[in-house]
């Protein structure tokens, strides 16, 4: 079975799946149509993939490593912590920061459909709303880790968790060593979106 991971030399972002392919068939009709505008779509498209994304979520775990007291609140109570910066909306309502750390590895996965934090981490990749990834996360989480090429030593605990319609989950990644002397705004550009699901372990800059 081929990786799922789409950093690098692959893109599945551009494999569409039929709901996909489906939503593409009908933004081409209504722009034929003179119904929507393709430049507002693009404009929608980019906030959510880019200003409205992982930034967002990278903005949150550097304020986390960077305040205790901001942490505590985070793991306290997410949705009120990340609303406070303001980051709010669909699809973000109810949130739960989840924390890696030497002992325990966290992963996140939809097993229904694609429940996804779009407020902090922007559009799902492709390889998110897989059945594959759906399936395998939870059945065989250290062989899907190790494709992305995440290989965790076997004393770390995997805990997969499983967002909802209710529930959705952001990974706070382990802050990489040798960045105690880095200020929130560098550290937020280390985080990656693949991080915040689980499947990137971060490493200290060169």
């Amino acid at each position: 079975m081929g990786t799922m991971h789409d950093h690098h030399d692959h893109d599945h972002d551009n494999e569409f799946d039929p709901m996909t392919a489906r939503v593409r068939a009908l933004e081409t009709i209504l722009v034929g149509k003179g119904l929507i505008d393709p430049a507002a779509v693009d404009a929608i498209i980019d906030t959510y993939e880019h200003r409205v994304g992982p930034r967002n979520g990278a903005q949150v775990v550097a304020r986390a490593w960077t305040d205790p007291g901001f942490a505590d609140w985070l793991k306290a109570d997410a949705t009120a912590a990340i609303a406070d910066m303001g980051f709010v909306g669909r699809q973000g309502e109810h949130m739960v920061a989840v924390f890696n750390s030497p002992e325990e590895h966290n992963l996140v996965v939809c097993t229904l459909c694609s429940c996804y934090p779009w407020p902090v981490l922007g559009l799902p990749p492709a390889w998110y709303k897989s059945p594959d990834y759906r399936a395998r996360a939870v059945r065989e989480p250290r062989a899907v880790l190790a494709e992305f090429g995440v290989a965790l030593p076997e004393e770390r605990r995997i805990h997969v968790w499983d967002s909802t319609a209710e529930i959705r989950y952001l990974v706070i990644p382990e802050r990489p060593a040798g960045t105690e002397g880095l200020d929130a705004e560098t550290l937020a550009g280390l985080v990656t979106r693949d991080s915040m699901i689980g499947c990137d372990v971060l490493k200290a800059p060169a």
